[in-house]
């Protein structure tokens, strides 16, 4: 059969092109399943498996299709700024001022086509990020067991799932141990489903399809073996993806903003053009033409060209950093949201904590050990009272550990499957991560598993189930004798149990001792502690050793027992104390129980122990809720419907939200969120398309990291929108008084385009690169109704655009009536010496036109003070300034510019002019500035 009619094979056997043939694979034989997926136990090889990956696409849920280029372009058109341009290009175009109009229109394309150029690469970031959280399956690929990338799972692959594993994709269940998995995620069943080999009806509601696994849904305990048979988002999970998608973005309050900035502008534009054109017409004896030039000149000068590009820019840059930091940015306005983040409700489990259990105490031979080393790193020491001990004092119960346990070291792919078995690859543990904290304890001792495993080959099991709280292995012994080793939780393993090994003597375990072992169990779990009970039965009879069963683990010996805990990731602590230190409250939420989670409160410093669990929350009205929510740390024992309605009453209650979550049934949650944050790691395909963060290792330190992140851009942005703002301004302002007094216009439209684009424009882009101030994480939260522009900022403008005004028009005077007061040399009058040239108009619009050019380096290093940053602080300003400057004495001293911006040459004098008003300029500001501190915030 071709290779085109076994995928139409295929096809046909899941769409029921085959007679009998459905896609209700729970009900049908599994033999017909291998059979119309061309398949078998065996699983596929490696060409196969390429081959059928290219034709059924990557096992993944489909986020919304980017937004096209054509409509990223059509977006660049919509700020009613870039209007404001395109109506005075075509009107100076039909006056026939070509060259003013050719520029203007460069501007505006300039305008676009960055904008065009940074939305879509950040929309190309966005969608090549995305691929980079990956999660895992183990797959049978040419008979050998390999660890791949989930994404590269295909229909027929024999999966194998053990406990703690994410279900990679649909699959038909052919073999299982005990298997049960927490299917929340997709039915919101918060109890988990056992799972069994074997047919349901077809009518079988999904809930209890007891032979079927789920992509994403959560293994809970034992293993199974199972075949593919739907990926991506022909996956139930990927249906409900496909539904979700529905939901409208929101806006932020910053883009927001944003437009109605614009408006505003253009408002503001229209408004300072009809009472000078009226004035001009009515009042004076202006020129219709002359009127319209100096409209033009006002509408040019009044719009911030370049804001829509550093904006841009600046969200773009932060989200890259973000992105080097672990933090996905799905929506860049979102960067700017994260600066009034006031509360942070973060999971516990691999957030918080390594999500890696470890062993930490030990109990054996009637002695209590500590257990040192993090996760699964083997290196670590057994101490007690701060003593290093010999091994040996605790190897017997490290020994039951190691052996009574089904984790294997396995392969993980890193860069997904290939032909070449020794490509980039690693050894990892497989297995649940109790079993693999007791192994990694073994190692800790020395102990080897293909050595141990070697000399004490295990014949036989009595398989772990809920029920029995207990697993126990038979082995044989180096002797040639049967040894049987059991674990299990300490009362159940107790009650088993008549000896106690002590110092290797074989010692009766009375009722005292009994009662001793119980206390210390308490005890363990009073600190969070999980804790594993101990016990062999050296020399079991042949009649048992054969067929295990319940009565091999009569009369156990107990040997002690083993405490493990998630702890804390060490970067934690700090973390969560830099954002209590920034006014952001922490809360976790979490599905553990509430001893555990208050353990874990304590040690990572959260700043109370109060704890709600999930059934004491249902008890509560909503009014109880919202006046106990601010004082609550810690939420346990949840279910997602807790998450959402703990986050609906804290919006209420006017806060800020940052929400995490994994499962799907997060997703309205994290939707809903002011900041949705995703775990990237293990969490769903669909509540990272619900986010607008993705975290890609699940790290709370990482929500730290873009909280501050968020914050400094945010300062940045305000600060840009501040030098914008106020020197188009002083533009404003300048023309408008130098109309009125009957100056006509002081600088031209091409200048102040020049001034806006260039010597605005690129000094304001490497703003958004400026450091975090020193305070920016030792501030509260900005609320949630504070705009980039406050009362402040607006002082400011106005302040800046006087001062400018106060400092600049005088030598446009000066210059000015110099050319018609017959004997009159202004220059000589002002500084003592008489150059042999020839004042008048044309001067003075270039000594205003070059003052502008430098009172912005002025106002930049006034502006940037009050976040404490230096002249130097940030190097690509430093060479933004100097690339301004020199291409302004380009435009001064080339004969293409002079004839382009209509400018003349200045000389020593006239800088001397300009020095002396910007030393004014710069004295005015200090003492504003000085002003303002008395009467607004620093920020």
């Amino acid at each position: 059969m071709s290779r085109s009619e076994q995928n139409q094979h295929r096809d046909r056997a899941r769409t029921g092109a085959d007679p009998g043939a459905t896609t209700n694979w729970h009900s049908r034989p599994i033999e017909e399943i291998y059979d119309g997926l061309e398949t078998s136990a065996e699983g596929l090889d490696l060409a196969e498996a390429r081959e059928r990956l290219e034709y059924e696409g990557a096992n993944k849920i489909e986020a919304e299709e980017g937004i096209s280029p054509l409509q990223i372009f059509v977006e660049q058109f919509k700020p009613a700024l870039i209007w404001v341009l395109i109506v005075a290009a075509a009107v100076m175009a039909a006056v026939g001022h070509v060259i003013d109009a050719g520029v203007i229109a460069g501007v505006v394309l300039f305008i676009t086509a960055f904008g065009f150029l940074q939305d879509y690469r950040a929309e190309q970031s966005i969608q090549a990020l995305k691929e980079m959280s990956t999660t895992y399956a183990l797959v049978r690929r040419s008979g050998e067991k390999t660890e791949i990338d989930a994404t590269n799972v295909v229909p027929g692959d024999v999966i194998f799932v053990e406990s703690g594993d994410i279900v990679p994709a649909d699959a038909r269940i052919v073999d299982e141990s005990n298997l049960s998995v927490d299917e929340a995620a997709l039915t919101g069943e918060s109890v988990g489903v056992s799972k069994a080999v074997g047919r349901v009806d077809e009518d079988t509601s999904l809930a209890e399809r007891e032979n079927m696994l789920y992509k994403d849904t959560v293994v809970e305990r034992g293993s199974g073996m199972a075949v593919v048979v739907e990926t991506g988002p022909e996956s139930e999970i990927g249906q409900i993806a496909t539904a979700l998608e529905e939901a409208e973005e929101r806006d932020t309050p910053f883009q927001a903003e944003m437009d109605r900035l614009g408006k505003f502008i253009a408002l503001g534009v229209i408004g300072i053009v009809s009472i000078i054109a009226i004035t001009e017409l009515v009042i004076g004896d202006t020129p219709p033409l002359q009127v319209f030039l100096t409209a033009v000149g006002i509408a040019v000068s009044a719009v911030p060209e370049g804001l829509p590009a550093v904006v841009t820019l600046s969200l773009a840059l932060g989200a890259r950093r973000m992105a080097d930091q672990n933090a996905l940015v799905r929506r860049l306005p979102i960067v700017e949201a994260l600066g009034s983040v006031d509360v942070i409700c973060t999971d516990k489990t691999g957030t918080l904590t390594e999500e890696e259990m470890t062993v930490q105490r030990i109990v054996a031979n009637r002695e209590t050990y500590t257990v040192t080393g993090t996760g699964y790193d083997t290196d670590g020491e057994f101490l007690q009272d701060d003593e290093p001990v010999d091994t040996d004092r605790v190897a017997k119960v490290l020994h039951c550990g190691m052996l009574c346990n089904n984790v294997d070291i396995g392969i993980r792919e890193r860069d997904g499957p290939t032909t070449d078995e020794s490509a980039d690859q690693e050894r990892t543990y497989l297995g649940d991560p109790t079993e693999i904290a007791l192994f990694v304890a073994a190692q800790k001792a020395g102990f080897d598993h293909r050595d141990l495993t070697g000399r004490y080959p295990r014949i036989g099991e009595v398989e772990f189930t809920s029920a029995r709280k207990r697993m126990t292995t038979v082995h044989e012994t180096p002797d040639s004798g049967t040894v049987a080793y059991m674990k299990g939780a300490p009362e159940t393993v107790l009650n088993h149990c008549n000896r106690e090994l002590v110092d290797g003597e074989t010692v009766s375990l009375t009722d005292e001792r009994h009662t001793e072992i119980e206390t210390q169990n308490e005890g363990f779990a009073a600190d969070a502690l999980r804790v594993m009970g101990f016990a062999y039965r050296p020399d079991v009879p042949d009649s048992q050793a054969q067929e295990p069963d319940e009565d091999v683990e009569q009369e156990m010996v107990f040997l002690g027992l083993q405490g493990m805990i998630d702890p804390p990731r060490p970067e934690v602590t700090d973390a969560l104390a830099g954002c209590l230190d920034a006014g952001i409250n922490v809360v976790m939420i979490t599905g553990d129980n509430a001893i555990t989670a208050r353990a874990v409160g304590e040690e990572v410093g959260l700043r109370s122990a109060t704890v709600i669990t999930g059934p004491e929350l249902e008890e509560m009205g909503d009014e109880t809720l919202r006046e106990v929510v601010d004082d609550v740390d810690i939420f346990a024992r949840t279910s997602p419907e807790h998450k959402t309605r703990i986050l609906q009453t804290l919006q209420q209650k006017g806060h800020t939200v940052a929400m995490t979550g994994d499962g799907v049934n997060d997703a309205p949650a994290v939707k809903n969120a002011d900041v949705g944050v995703a775990m990237g790691v293990r969490g769903t395909d669909v509540t990272e398309q619900a986010s607008d963060i993705v975290l890609l290792d699940d790290n709370f330190a990482t929500i730290r990291d873009a909280v501050r992140g968020g914050r400094r851009i945010f300062d940045n942005v305000r600060k840009f929108v501040n030098y914008l703002l106020s020197g188009n301004g002083g533009e404003v302002t300048m023309i408008f008084t130098g109309t009125l007094a009957g100056l006509g216009l002081v600088i031209t439209p091409i200048q102040v385009l020049w001034i806006n684009v260039v010597t605005d424009g690129i000094p304001a882009l490497t703003m958004g690169v400026d450091p975090a101030a020193d305070d920016v994480m030792d501030r509260e939260p900005r609320p949630p109704d504070e705009g980039v522009i406050t009362d402040r900022i607006i002082t400011s403008i106005v302040g800046i655009a006087l001062f400018m005004t106060v400092c600049l028009l005088p030598l446009f005077t000066l210059n000015f009536y110099g050319e018609l007061v017959p004997g009159y040399d202004v220059t000589a009058a002002l500084v003592g010496w008489s150059p042999d040239y020839e004042v008048g108009r044309g001067l003075a619009q270039t000594v205003v036109f070059t003052g502008f050019v430098v009172f912005e380096i002025v106002r930049i290093q006034a502006i940037r003070y009050r976040y404490g940053l230096g002249l130097f602080s940030n190097n690509w300003l430093v060479l933004a300034v100097a690339v301004a400057v020199t291409l302004q004495l380009l435009v001064l001293y080339t004969p293409t510019g002079q004839l382009l911006f209509d400018v003349e040459p200045l000389e020593l004098v006239h800088w001397a002019q300009i020095a002396i008003a910007a030393a004014v300029f710069a004295l005015l500001m200090a003492v504003f500035v000085k002003v303002q501190d008395r009467y607004f915030d620093r920020y």
